[in-house]
């Protein structure tokens, strides 16, 4: 198991969460995903190293930003 967690701009109600949930929860491999509002934080847990290139790329389709 891996977990990474990454900063995101934006977030601010609950259809945040399911947006950003339902984004990355599409990435191959990912078996979890925890999404922290008011600290503007994003972990995901997954059976192998995710590319942060494709938690970037989910979290922008849901309308997102990844800083850092």
């Amino acid at each position: 198991m891996a977990s990474s967690t990454y900063t995101v701009r934006g977030m601010t109600c609950d259809h945040c969460v399911s947006s950003v949930t339902a984004e990355v929860t599409k990435i191959p491999g990912v078996t979890g995903v925890d999404v922290d509002v008011a600290q503007g934080r994003l972990t995901v847990t997954s059976t192998e190293t995710v590319p942060v290139e494709a938690v970037t790329e989910a979290v922008e389709e849901a309308g997102y930003t990844v800083v850092g």
